[in-house]
C-alpha cells in the first residue's frame, strides 16, 4: 500500500465524487479509479458505496480514513523532516494543545520566534488528552499542550506560568449569578455541561463523595459549544476562566468554584524524541522565557 494510494483514497473520501477529486489531484478518472479497485481488492474490503451523483464511505472505509489521515500525516512530517534538517532558518513544528487561556504563552513563544525565524511553520490541531497524546506517540506531533499531570515514565514536560480557574458559565439573569462563589450545593439539580475529562478528573475531586448528586447533562470538547447550549437555557456550563465571552453584553457571567479548583497545564513531549532544528531551538526558547515566569520546570 502506497502513501500516493492513500492520498487517493482521502481526496475520494473527502469530495466524495470520482471527478472532482480527479481534478484536485491531477489525474484521470479512470486512474483513480482503477487506483481505489485495487486498493480494495488488496485490503479485500469495500470502502465506498456508489450512488447516482456521488460516493459514500462504508463502516470499513471510515476506518481507513481515520487510519490513512495519520499515516498521511506522519509521511508529511518525514519528509519535512528531512528538507528541514539542513535548513537552521526555518521548518514545521506540530501542536496539539488543550482548551485554556494559557495558551496566549506558547503563542507569544511562537511570535517570538517567528522574528527570529521568519520560516518557520506551525501547525496547530487541538483535543483532550487522549487525542494529542495519541498523535504524539505516533510521532505526528512534535509538542502537546495537557490540561492534567502527563505521564513523567513517558513524557518530559514544562509547567505553564499559571494555572486555569474553575467556575460556572451561566445566564447573567438567572436567580445562581447573584453569588460570588459556587459550591456543590449550588448544583445539585442543575443539568450541568462539562469536558468529558474534566468532569471524571477535576470536578470529581472537587466535589469527592458528592458527585453522585450532580448531573452531567452533556459533554463537550470545547468550551464555546457548551456556551451555546447555556445561552439556550439548556444548563450551566462548567469550565476555566477566560475561555467564554462573559462581558456585560454577552447575556452570560462566570463564577469562580469554592473551594477554589485550579488546575495546570504542561507542554509534554516525548522522551527520547530526535527534534529538526527548528523544533530543539524552540524548545530550548521555551524552556527559557517560561523560567522567567516560573521556577518549576522538569525535562
Amino acid at each position: 500500500m502506497e502513501i500516493r494510494t492513500l492520498r487517493y483514497f482521502l481526496a475520494i473520501a473527502r469530495e466524495e465524487n470520482m471527478t472532482k477529486a480527479a481534478e484536485i489531484l491531477h489525474v484521470t478518472q479512470p486512474t483513480l479509479s482503477k487506483t481505489l479497485r485495487a486498493l480494495e481488492d488488496e485490503l479485500g474490503k469495500k470502502l465506498f458505496t456508489r450512488h447516482s451523483f456521488s460516493i459514500s464511505l462504508t463502516e470499513e472505509g471510515m476506518l481507513l480514513r481515520k487510519r490513512a489521515e495519520d499515516l498521511v500525516s506522519m509521511a508529511d512530517k518525514i519528509i519535512g523532516e528531512f528538507v528541514s534538517l539542513d535548513d537552521i532558518t526555518g521548518g514545521d513544528i506540530y501542536f496539539g494543545l488543550a482548551e485554556s487561556y494559557q495558551i496566549r504563552y506558547l503563542a507569544q513563544e511562537i511570535k517570538r520566534f517567528k522574528e527570529i525565524y521568519p520560516k518557520l511553520r506551525y501547525h496547530i490541531s487541538s483535543g483532550d488528552t487522549e487525542q494529542v497524546t495519541e498523535k504524539l506517540d505516533k510521532g505526528i506531533l512534535d509538542f502537546a499542550v495537557l490540561a492534567e499531570e502527563p505521564d513523567t515514565a513517558k513524557y518530559h514536560y514544562l509547567t505553564f506560568p499559571e494555572a486555569d480557574v474553575w467556575g460556572l458559565v451561566m445566564p447573567r439573569d438567572c436567580q445562581l449569578a447573584r453569588k460570588e462563589r459556587i459550591c456543590v450545593d449550588d448544583l445539585v439539580g442543575l443539568p450541568l455541561f462539562c469536558s468529558e475529562q474534566g468532569w471524571q478528573k477535576d470536578i470529581a475531586k472537587w466535589s469527592g463523595e458528592r458527585i453522585d448528586e450532580l448531573h452531567l447533562e452533556g459533554s463537550f470538547r470545547l468550551s464555546y459549544n457548551g456556551s451555546l447550549f447555556v445561552r439556550e437555557g439548556l444548563g450551566y456550563l462548567l469550565t476555566f476562566d477566560h475561555l467564554i465571552d462573559t462581558s456585560p453584553t454577552s447575556g452570560l457571567v462566570f463564577r469562580a468554584l469554592t473551594p477554589r479548583l485550579e488546575t495546570k497545564l504542561f507542554l509534554i513531549w516525548k522522551k527520547y524524541q530526535t527534534f529538526t532544528p527548528i523544533a530543539e531551538r524552540f524548545l530550548a526558547g521555551v524552556k527559557t522565557n517560561f523560567g522567567e515566569h516560573s521556577t518549576k520546570q522538569h525535562g
